[in-house]
């Protein structure tokens, strides 16, 4: 059997997350653990996850940042202190004085961006496709991670059924060789039988160790895309492996139906479609830098002053000098670009060549979802019929390894033709187990295309 390909992109979490997930394996270390919990259990330690979630918060703030910023305006408030000594301006009759001066100033300032080409209401469309496209790549990644599990649970579950097959093996060889040892020494059969016999138990029992190591190998895979800890013991369901073909409910599928589906909802297709109406924004809002801002502002202010070494002066009060010295201010400002060393032409050049690229991606996405719909839709009617001939395979192989079996403990059968029909029953039902675990991943993609993410199949 060919094992399943793990693409294993999942980096293992840092101290605080395996301390974290150790404390959680603790408790569920003698829980049997189905697919759908090693997926959840994925998702909860899952680093690469967790960034995407904090990701996606700042996109929210940056949504909010941009609606608050069209709409409201800035304000700020002020404050300051200062002393002059010798030739100074006085703030009462704003001439030149020479003698020490004392002035406390304050004022509060707002300015509200009536129009900047638009600029304003395109971040907030973009940030609000930020979101979106944020929400697509969480799910994008949990459907990759999910997969990721799925795959290396399947890969778990064949390596321990051979395992059960093969030690069922070794103590049917252990039997043979008893049973030729005995028919040795009454003279039934010679020591050449009973060479094989062992030669064969031999076998068994390496193709046996063999298959342990990689089925403990294969957990260790399921364990680092998970975070489960590697001290602790994984224990998985492996009733999925003993359904057979009885549990398959098979549904005719409409690969149209399913690549409209997928082209318009799979996470690939609305992050590229994101990313294009991102550029598309970004590129009216380099049109729209032709034109003149136009903003409104306006303020307060107010001011105390003093002279601590004029003699015979007595400063005003501070009260009387707070509303007598009070000013406000209102103007309406308008800006003309004329020239800037051609910047604007520029971005706007390099806007255009970013929705180009962009409107290009999103058709190779389309393109690329369609094949592989279509593919995946193939290889699930492929490998559905690899797995009923499997089926059919191994149930001949089973008969004729009983009937050689019986032949076997009555001294009918050679001990090499028994080993080579044990071999054939061997991979017959290897075979099997890959047929069945290989239709159960490509029936799971193409729900998966058709609208169910892999943790709610």
């Amino acid at each position: 059997m060919k094992k399943i390909f793990i693409p294993i992109f999942i980096v293992l979490s840092a101290v605080s997350h395996i301390s974290m997930a150790q404390n959680s394996a603790g408790s569920n270390s003698t829980k049997v653990m189905t697919l759908r919990d090693c997926m959840e259990y994925a998702l909860k330690y899952s680093t690469k996850y967790e960034i995407q979630k904090l990701n996606n918060a700042d996109t929210r703030l940056d949504r909010r940042d941009a609606i608050l910023k069209t709409f409201t305006p800035s304000i700020s408030a002020g404050s300051n202190v200062s002393t002059s000594f010798g030739r100074a301006v006085d703030p009462e009759t704003n001439t030149y004085i020479n003698m020490t001066s004392f002035n406390n100033a304050y004022s509060v300032n707002a300015s509200l961006t009536l129009f900047n080409g638009f600029s304003a209401i395109n971040n907030i469309k973009i940030s609000q496709t930020a979101v979106k496209m944020g929400m697509s790549e969480e799910e994008k990644l949990k459907n990759e991670l999910c997969l990721a599990v799925m795959e290396a649970y399947y890969n778990v579950l064949y390596h321990s059924e051979m395992v059960d097959v093969l030690t069922e093996q070794v103590e049917v060889s252990k039997t043979n060789l008893r049973l030729m040892k005995k028919q040795y020494e009454l003279g039934q059969k010679g020591y050449p039988d009973v060479a094989q016999t062992e030669a064969d138990l031999a076998d068994r029992e390496y193709q046996l160790t063999t298959s342990t190591n990689s089925r403990n190998d294969a957990m260790l895979t399921l364990k680092s895309v998970m975070l489960w800890p590697i001290d602790e013991n994984l224990k998985i369901d492996k009733t999925i492996a003993k359904a057979g073909i009885s549990a398959i409910v098979e549904e005719p599928e409409s690969v149209k139906d399913i690549i409209d589906y997928a082209t318009e909802y799979q996470p690939s297709a609305q992050i590229a479609k994101g990313n294009m109406n991102k550029s598309k924004l970004a590129l009216k809002t380099a049109k729209w830098q032709f034109l003149p801002t136009i903003s409104l502002s306006g303020g307060w202010s107010t001011n105390y002053f003093s002279y601590p070494g004029k003699k015979d002066y007595t400063a005003p009060p501070f009260h009387s000098q707070w509303h007598n010295n009070a000013g406000e201010y209102i103007q309406l400002n308008i800006s003309f670009p004329i020239y800037d060393g051609l910047l604007r032409f520029s971005n706007l050049s390099r806007k255009k060549n970013d929705y180009r690229r962009a409107e290009a991606q999103y058709r190779q996405t389309i393109q690329d979802i369609e094949s592989e719909v279509s593919r995946a839709v193939q290889d699930k009617e492929g490998a559905m019929k690899a797995l009923v001939l499997a089926i059919k395979r191994k149930d001949a192989q089973k008969e004729t390894y009983l009937l050689h079996e019986k032949k076997m403990k009555q001294g009918v059968v050679s001990p090499v033709e028994f080993q080579t029909i044990t071999n054939s029953y061997l991979n017959a039902r290897a075979e099997e187990m890959n047929a069945l675990l290989m239709y159960y991943l490509k029936r799971s993609v193409v729900k998966y295309y058709k609208g169910t993410s892999y943790i709610e199949q």
